[in-house]
């Protein structure tokens, strides 16, 4: 579904990641772990469109997707969760959410997408009309997902969606990412908390320095103690 080749992305002259090469099949969950500075937002800011690379190529279903603005590639099925979850805190969660369709056109489709979403995020419809600055970090996530899937994406990317939680939210958000795949949506995300990303990640990529130094299924890296040691720290 995706596949990056021979990608390398700088700001000016200095260079922060340097000629990475993975690919995301369709219906994976694939992670891409590091420690902070290891260039990992800054590969999910250039695939969809927030950063141009110096060099590479992003192919998204078989389609060159390098020179793509962001609008075109949400209009492709690409959508977005960043950092720090973004969501707008004085309006309510229901503007929240309907902001995250405006590409779409069609009322209908719009409202057969919000019931469905709020069939899968029943807190979120419970506080619909509070405003969204007032929701837990939890909830704003779970917001902040919710209005991502509102275009109906076919890839779902996340970029620290653990970023200040407490360890039992983040264990409820890493459980709706898995329940959002089995949906048919393939996600693709960056994360510090390592062994929470593991459990749930088909594949993984480590990044160090702008490289990736190692590749593995999931479960193989997080259960193997020399590897966690040497690439992941504690985790």
């Amino acid at each position: 579904m995706l596949q990056v080749e021979n990608l390398t992305i700088g700001y000016g002259k200095t260079e922060v990641v340097h000629n990475i090469s993975f690919h995301v099949k369709r219906g994976e969950i694939i992670t891409i772990l590091g420690a902070n500075g290891a260039g990992k937002s800054t590969i999910l800011n250039t695939i969809v469109g927030l950063h141009q690379a110096k060099q590479g190529s992003i192919r998204f279903q078989d389609k060159e997707i390098s020179k793509n603005r962001p609008d075109q590639l949400v209009r492709r099925g690409i959508r977005l969760v960043p950092e720090g979850r973004q969501i707008f805190p004085q309006h309510s969660v229901l503007e929240n959410i309907l902001l995250g369709a405006y590409i779409e056109k069609n009322a209908k489709k719009v409202q057969t997408r919000l019931q469905s979403i709020f069939e899968s995020f029943p807190r979120l419809e419970e506080r619909k009309n509070q405003m969204g600055g007032t929701l837990s970090g939890g909830e704003q996530q779970m917001l902040a997902i919710a209005r991502a899937l509102m275009t109906d994406p076919s890839l779902l990317i996340l970029d620290e969606p653990s970023l200040g939680l407490a360890p039992i939210i983040v264990g409820e958000v890493f459980d709706l990412l898995k329940q959002i795949s089995s949906s048919g949506v393939t996600v693709l995300l960056v994360e510090q908390m390592a062994n929470s990303a593991l459990k749930i990640s088909d594949r993984a990529y480590v990044l160090e320095t702008g490289r990736i130094v190692l590749e593995g299924r999931g479960e193989e890296i997080r259960t193997n103690s020399d590897i966690a040691k040497a690439y992941l720290g504690n985790v």
